[in-house]
């Protein structure tokens, strides 16, 4: 006789999001790498979100702890992989997340650079890119660091320009460093440094690192399917596939290699676990949090609706499915949020979450706007919600 799936409901998948990615009060970490592990990786794309993400689930939140761990001690590394998106993850993660997704990434990144400089640049070819590429990491290395701008004027080919889209109406130039940066940092040669500015700034300069020990591709990827059951499950193959962007074989070979047992979500969808990860999770507490512009809770999975009703997505994600900032309470996003010029976070709720549920976001803003003091941050990608929040 077969033994029933187990089936893991909607009220037992919040409670684990809350426990599981540090937005319970009681289980915040004390450490930004601690953060990262938890939710596999931050996500990178604004660099606001690292900060503002780290800072909700850590139990004092500081921008200076963030920054330890970026630029100081090195521990967080930013790299371009999952979806093609850029993710903050520990230096110990950073191995598996390099072979797992990145250098796919850094192949498909140089093979389309090299065509558009073959199509709108003049005189390159793959000689003279690999040639660059060795000029900027010598420049580095003799530096420390340095920003493109800067490089530029070490290696000049790199202040060239590509006409991109010539004729239309969103016809844009682009620098050759600018792209060739990018691919190194997602080829595992570069990092980011300190921004020039406040934390809030997209004007860094750039570093060279250690090549990180050479992992297995297949080992690589089972290692993130991993940590992102651990984190995440109960979680769909068509989930798992969306968060990483890998081919669905490839998604499918990495959940058998961890073992991943079948469980049945409320609505009799099939999903996966890792194994012996049924259990319901002990004593939950209730909690509120805002959460910033694609934060991972809000973009860990392709099916959201147990905890994002369909209707109240067009205030909170732009047309590209970025997700803007939320408000959650228990388990579910209850609303939106915005900071105003003058430094007031203000929210909006889309439902009644009774008085302590009111009275916890109003506590989360107050200790949101006591941690930002004299920031402003602006969402990257903004969404109807926070535009009209703020005028």
């Amino acid at each position: 006789m077969t033994a029933a799936v187990p089936v893991i409901g909607e009220v037992e998948r919040r409670a684990r999001l809350g426990r599981r990615l540090l937005l319970e009060p009681a289980v915040r970490a004390a450490r930004v790498e601690a953060v990262a592990d938890a939710v596999v990786g931050l996500h990178a794309t604004d660099a606001a979100t690292v900060y503002l993400s780290a800072c909700a689930r850590l139990a004092e939140p500081s921008a200076a702890e963030v920054e330890r761990a970026l630029y100081e001690d090195v521990s967080l590394v930013k790299l371009l992989s999952m979806r093609r998106t850029i993710f903050a993850v520990t230096e110990g993660f950073a191995p598996y997340v390099s072979s797992g997704a990145a250098r796919a990434i850094a192949v498909k990144e140089r093979a389309t650079l090299l065509k558009h400089l073959r199509e709108h640049a003049v005189g390159w070819d793959e000689a003279r890119l690999a040639a660059t590429e060795r000029e900027v990491l010598a420049a580095l290395a003799a530096r420390g660091e340095a920003t493109t701008k800067e490089l530029g004027d070490d290696v000049p080919q790199l202040r060239e320009t590509m006409l991109m889209s010539a004729g239309k109406a969103y016809e844009a130039k682009q620098s050759v460093g600018s792209r060739l940066l990018r691919l190194l940092a997602s080829d595992g040669h570069v990092r980011r440094c300190r921004p020039r500015g406040s934390w809030v700034s997209s004007v860094y300069p750039w570093a060279p690192v250690p090549q990180w020990p050479d992992v297995p591709v297949r080992e690589a990827k089972a290692e993130v399917v991993r940590r992102w059951l651990a984190s995440y499950g109960p979680g769909t193959v068509e989930d798992v596939k969306w968060w990483t962007g890998w081919t669905l074989g490839d998604v499918r070979r990495a959940l058998a290699d961890v073992g991943a047992r079948d469980v049945a979500l409320a609505d009799g969808a099939a999903a996966l676990v890792l194994p012996g990860d049924v259990g319901a999770t002990a004593d939950p507490q209730p909690w509120a949090a805002l959460l910033p512009a694609l934060d991972p809770a809000v973009m860990g999975w392709r099916g959201r609706d147990w905890y994002l009703r369909p209707e109240d997505v067009p205030a909170l994600f732009d047309r590209a499915g970025n997700a803007g900032p939320t408000v959650w309470w228990c388990g579910e996003v209850v609303g939106g949020w915005a900071q105003r010029a003058d430094g007031e976070v203000v929210w909006r709720l889309f439902r009644d979450v009774g008085a302590d549920g009111r009275a916890a976001v109003a506590a989360e803003a107050a200790r949101l706007a006591g941690w930002l003091g004299e920031v402003r941050v602006t969402p990257r990608f903004r969404t109807a919600l926070e535009r009209e929040l703020v005028r």
